[in-house]
């Protein structure tokens, strides 16, 4: 494609719009069988191993299909991509949807599983597009406010989950789910133009950046690492909320929300940093200090009132690294690598977060949440030492 619209070029924030819905769309839906832990285990009685792993159905169907999804959008564009991912996220909608009627469990975690499959369009097109259409001294802060979509479709989900599914039933929310995606698909598909990019017979932007540059590794094996502490948030702060500290559904729920949105405005601060400071990785070892010290105070705080406010503060830390190492990885491995670099990026953040919900569960269900959490600061630890300190190649 030109990149242009009749000879025009089209509004930078119009595709940061049409990015973020696609990416809130699929995070919302993603994360609606996460949220249904509470309801799974203490009304159903299903074990926390087994909603757990209902939970990680999603996950699993996009880490199996992220570098395959980097490669089509490598190869076709960010429209195509965005809008045939979409479509898939409303036919695995669909399917949940009768599995939730029928109270089939399987066909459940078979349609939200086939959710995952088109969530991982997302995942690169998106990214690819807000950096085609955003210079590098804006990049930083765009990217930080695409990030935010993953905080932000979690904490819209948070927002309708629990209630609807305590008042209405699992089925009622699957069905909304099921219209999310139609509205999203319709919006990406009238409103994404894929940026211009060089010609594939440039021998320099057509250059593998694996080779002989372990600086994209080292980025990807970070933040698989730094994404566990943000999923021990994510998967177990509702639960947490109404098993350790005895609140309610809908309060529980809103304050989880709550601290998506302050962790989206983490993501936003921490790409206007980066701007600043003109270097993504510096700033991403930082926050990954941060992610270690507040799980630790979670740990130490797990039972005491103080803990609440020290969980707020880790949903905000543990997701501000996210925006900061995808815009590094499009930044290195440049326009014509860049859909297969966030495959393998995501790859190896959604095989840690897969593994969260049913390993953690299992920690928490024989030893509590403390040693949940003292758990996952050692990771983030391990993370500081691998970041590398060059953003650019």
């Amino acid at each position: 494609m030109t990149g242009r619209v009749d000879g025009r070029r089209p509004n930078p924030w119009l595709m940061l719009t049409a990015a973020m819905a696609a990416q809130v769309t699929a995070t919302a839906i993603v994360s609606t069988p996460l949220l249904l832990i509470p309801f799974l285990h203490l009304d159903q009685g299903l074990s926390l191993v087994a909603s757990g792993g209902l939970a990680a159905a999603p996950t699993v169907g996009t880490l199996l299909t992220l570098v395959a999804w980097g490669a089509v959008v490598d190869r076709v564009g960010e429209r195509i991509s965005l809008t045939a991912g979409l479509l898939i996220l409303v036919a695995g909608s669909a399917v949940a949807l009768t599995g939730a009627r029928a109270d089939e469990a399987t066909l459940l975690a078979a349609g939200f599983a086939l959710c995952g499959v088109g969530a991982s369009s997302s995942n690169s097109a998106s990214g690819r597009l807000v950096v085609g259409w955003f210079p590098a001294e804006r990049r930083g802060l765009a990217m930080g406010i695409r990030q935010t979509g993953l905080p932000l479709g979690v904490g819209l989900a948070a927002l309708v989950v629990p209630g609807w599914a305590d008042q209405r039933g699992i089925a009622s929310v699957v069905g909304l789910c099921v219209g999310l995606a139609v509205v999203s698909t319709i919006f990406v598909g009238l409103t994404v133009v894929d940026p211009p990019r060089p010609r594939s017979s440039d021998p320099v932007a057509a250059a593998n950046p694996y080779r002989g540059d372990v600086r994209l590794v080292r980025i990807h094996a970070a933040s698989a690492l730094l994404v566990i502490p943000q999923y021990v948030v994510w998967s177990f702060m509702l639960l947490w909320l109404i098993d350790r500290h005895g609140w309610s559904a809908a309060a529980a729920g809103a304050l989880y929300a709550g601290s998506q949105v302050l962790g989206a405005a983490g993501r936003v601060g921490a790409g206007w940093w980066s701007d600043r400071v003109g270097d993504r990785l510096g700033p991403m070892r930082q926050v990954a200090t941060a992610a270690t010290v507040v799980m630790v105070a979670l740990a130490a705080f797990d039972a005491t009132p103080l803990a609440i406010a020290v969980m707020v503060v880790a949903a905000v830390v543990t997701v501000a690294p996210n925006g900061l190492a995808f815009t590094a990885v499009a930044e290195i491995a440049g326009p014509l690598w860049s859909g297969r670099a966030f495959g393998i990026q995501n790859t190896g953040q959604y095989l840690t977060a897969a593994a969260v919900p049913p390993l953690m569960g299992a920690v928490i269900q024989h030893a509590g949440y403390g040693w949940a959490f003292a758990g996952a600061a050692i990771f983030p630890l391990f993370a500081i030492a691998l970041v590398p300190v060059a953003t650019r190649r």
